[in-house]
């Protein structure tokens, strides 16, 4: 978990997605319906320069949640953490018991690092050809 400047919307969090991605951006509109007033959804391709972000690669390969306090959540916790937000967050908690999270982290980052590389190393390679 990392440090960086709180959420310029006071009290809000911020949920980083990558909206090229079709799977992502379901999920996203699926939330949308459900969250509260406390998150915002904000597309990576479309974010102005920020210092207090990390680069937009490293966005690109895993979810990130700014939490209000400027905490900054990634993968399976961003995920679960961004749900409590939603009245459904509470079928989410259990992915981060301790026996389970360990399993759940590491399916995430599969899936995570299977994601980027078909969505952008694949074309980049494709690109060069």
């Amino acid at each position: 978990m990392t440090q960086i400047a709180p959420d310029t919307a006071a009290g809000c969090a911020t949920l980083f997605y990558d909206g090229r991605c079709p799977l992502c951006t379901k999920e996203m509109a699926r939330l949308a319906l459900l969250k509260d007033q406390q998150l915002q959804l904000a597309d990576i391709h479309t974010l102005a320069p920020d210092p207090h972000l990390p680069d937009t690669d490293t966005l690109l390969r895993t979810l990130h949640l700014r939490m209000p306090d400027g905490r900054l959540l990634t993968g399976a916790d961003a995920n679960v953490a961004a749900w409590q937000y939603t009245r459904l967050g509470a079928w989410f908690r259990w992915m981060r018991w301790p026996v389970i999270s360990s399993l759940v982290d590491r399916l995430y980052d599969a899936w995570a690092r299977r994601r980027y590389k078909r969505l952008y190393i694949h074309k980049l390679k494709r690109t060069a050809d």
